[in-house]
């Protein structure tokens, strides 16, 4: 059982303590609406005032209803900073002129709005010296659930070691909005999609697998197929001679 007060404290103090030993003005993350992004905006901006929430609808109906509307919510609750950066036009040009040499797939596609998301961070993080938060969780992580270059890149982390299931009661104590809690967990990356349709298994069997190693058969296949064929998404790319 997870006492988060403790961990609310814990956390708070190893991003103020990060903060002060980089010398960095503040921090910023992307604040997409959803239940990760608001744990870490929450715990960002108790450890630091300074903090900013970038929303970056990307060519996808659910950025500019939903999820800005909650993205904004929590916003508003928690005192945080909000800047809007629409990235719609970014992709589709880069669409277009890949489309002149060859084209792309759907799947390739829909990486292109958590690269974008990743450089404009980047840019506002170096201009204004702060540090990137990112926001994926543990169950995540195991499943090579995010995009390499994407969301996988960050300084830093508050919430890396925790399983997508405790994120929702994490939240719950926190008081944040309910909207945010009671939504399936999705991406944003194209109409009707959800983290769990993608991946054909719950969050809550993957965590089940991962502390326990047990599960239905078809899950666990499914799991260890996603978790076997995502390693290079979990470690630096490859330099001669390879390791």
């Amino acid at each position: 059982m997870i006492d988060f007060r403790v961990e609310t404290e814990k956390r708070v103090k190893a991003i103020r303590e990060l903060v002060l030993k980089t010398g960095a003005k503040g921090i910023i993350l992307g604040n997409s609406g959803g239940k990760d992004s608001a744990l870490c905006a929450i715990l960002c901006k108790l450890s630091c005032d300074n903090t900013v929430g970038v929303i970056m609808p990307c060519d996808a109906k659910q950025n500019y209803g939903q999820d800005m509307d909650d993205a904004l919510l929590l916003a508003e609750q928690y005192g945080i900073e909000s800047r809007v950066v629409d990235l719609t036009s970014a992709k589709l040009s880069i669409v277009e002129e890949t489309e002149k040499v060859g084209g792309s797939t759907k799947l390739a596609a829909s990486n292109i709005p958590p690269r974008l998301r990743m450089t404009t961070l980047y840019l506002i993080a170096q201009s204004e010296g702060r540090l990137v938060c990112g926001t994926g969780n543990k169950s995540e992580r195991y499943m090579g659930y995010f995009t390499k270059w994407g969301d996988g890149g960050y300084d830093f982390n508050p919430i890396a070691d925790l399983y997508a299931t405790d994120i929702y009661p994490f939240l719950k104590y926190l008081k944040a909005p309910s909207s945010i809690i009671e939504k399936a967990p999705q991406a944003g990356l194209y109409e009707g999609q959800t983290d769990e349709k993608d991946m054909g298994v719950t969050y809550e069997a993957i965590d089940k697998f991962i502390k326990e190693g047990t599960g239905k058969g078809e899950d666990v296949k499914i799991i260890m197929s996603y978790h076997e064929r995502t390693h290079h998404k979990r470690n630096q790319a490859l330099n001669y001679p390879w390791e």
